[in-house]
């Protein structure tokens, strides 16, 4: 047979060979083997093999010492977002048939908490932690974590931004912040799924569903405005207080029910990854996804202040934030000044939630309330009704987060961004840019 007729087999073959079961998805399943077999150091595991009748399978033979073949089956969730945990749904041995209920979900506690058992060998030689193990490198591990609470911090500034403009202009907190985040992620998950079901792909479909998922966004937070906060605006109790409470459960409750409480997945986007820095088996690494939240965040901050600045609506908003009643008296529109200032502070929140969807798949009806807390923690920090100091305070909070995570128990990270809160509250009540001053009305 000639050699160029066999380019083509060799190729495929090339092919298949690149093709194989995930390797985080082998190690599990081979772990798992240990709760079945009582004695591993005797078990001989074979190759593993992707589970011809599920997608989402693999499975890993095995023998016993004396010769015995055995084979254990395990299925994940067929999610695939970057930085995600397995999620186990589905375990048969060849011994014991299917493990199901409680069988099961033990399994799935005992294999988080065991440590004894063999893990796949991985390759090589990137550090656990480069700080211990190459002090050359100590600089490219906070590298690195400076890149990772980047993206945080973009979601922290701009839910801290809604917060700070709507006290700045109404002197009251709306506690539902953290909810309309919810929904822009929710619904930045159902435009990319009905615009990708359309026909549209990749870098052509985002733009569209960012503009979708601000759109709605913003439309309900200008409902809100309008049916929560107006009737209730001049009460000079803590009522709007209460009722924005009661609005963040409607809204987590609602979208449990139209939604159900588990998680919606968006298929992985903008996934590749480019090298910053990196020496010696470790490097410094952005994705594409990362650099889009970034660049939007500046993208939301310059024209945020373009509008605030140079803007009729602009003035309009100062002067309400200054004295409502004498704005009012002097021509401003105040309703409308309101309703547009939560209607943009509502975008902001579902820019926000557009970051979470694309940048960690996963939404869920629950996801905005630590967030949203959060969030507020970081305009306090910066100084609540400063745009400026939300977005300062976002960036300070994503940084202690994602820096006590890297360094210490990741467990107290949510104590040490409240405890900051407390300090700032007893040191510098208003914040680090804000500024002590009376309203008018």
């Amino acid at each position: 047979m000639p050699v160029r007729s066999l380019l083509p087999s060799l190729a495929f073959l090339l092919l298949l060979a690149g093709c194989g079961p995930d390797p985080g998805e082998v190690e599990t399943c081979r772990r798992a083997i240990g709760a079945f077999e009582p004695d591993m150091a005797r078990v001989f595991v074979g190759p593993p093999e992707s589970d011809p009748s599920d997608p989402d399978g693999v499975v890993v033979g095995y023998r016993t010492t004396d010769g015995e073949a055995r084979w254990i089956a395990c299925r994940f969730s067929p999610r695939r977002v970057e930085n995600a945990p397995l999620e186990l749904t589905r375990v048969a041995t060849s011994q014991d048939g299917e493990v199901t209920g409680l069988r099961l979900f033990f399994l799935k506690r005992w294999l988080a908490l065991e440590r004894g058992a063999p893990a796949v060998e991985q390759p090589s030689a990137i550090p656990a932690n480069p700080m211990v193990e190459q002090r050359g490198l100590a600089w490219l591990y906070p590298l690195q974590q400076t890149v990772n609470g980047a993206v945080l911090g973009c979601i922290y500034a701009l839910l801290a931004v809604g917060f700070s403009l709507v006290y700045g202009i109404i002197g009251r907190i709306n506690f539902a912040f953290g909810e309309l985040m919810m929904l822009g992620a929710y619904q930045t998950v159902i435009s990319a799924v009905v615009l990708m079901g359309l026909g549209g792909a990749g870098w052509g479909v985002l733009p569209l569903v960012l503009l979708a998922a601000v759109a709605l966004t913003a439309g309900q937070g200008w409902s809100v405005e309008r049916l929560v906060f107006r009737p209730l605006r001049r009460t000079p109790t803590q009522i709007p207080l209460i009722a924005a409470i009661g609005l963040s459960i409607a809204l987590q409750e609602a979208a449990r029910l139209l939604q159900g409480s588990r998680d919606r997945w968006l298929a992985p986007v903008l996934t590749g990854r480019l090298t910053l820095a990196g020496a010696e088996g470790f490097s410094v690494t952005i994705s594409v996804g990362q650099l889009l939240a970034m660049a939007l965040t500046v993208a939301c901050s310059g024209g945020l202040w373009w509008m605030l600045r140079r803007t009729g609506f602009g003035r309009d908003n100062r002067a309400c934030s200054d004295d409502m009643a004498m704005a009012e008296l002097l021509g401003v529109d105040t309703d409308r000044t309101v309703g547009a200032t939560f209607a943009l502070g509502a975008a902001c929140a579902g820019a926000a939630g557009f970051i979470v969807a694309l940048q960690y798949g996963g939404v869920n009806a629950y996801m905005g309330t630590l967030l949203g807390f959060k969030a507020l923690a970081a305009a306090i920090v910066g100084g609540i009704g400063s745009v400026p100091g939300a977005f300062l305070g976002g960036l300070l909070i994503a940084a202690l987060e994602t820096g006590w995570a890297a360094w210490f128990p990741m467990a107290f990270k949510d104590i040490a961004v409240f405890a900051v809160l407390i300090a700032v509250l007893v040191m510098r009540p208003t914040g680090l840019l804000g500024v002590e001053r009376t309203r008018g009305d």
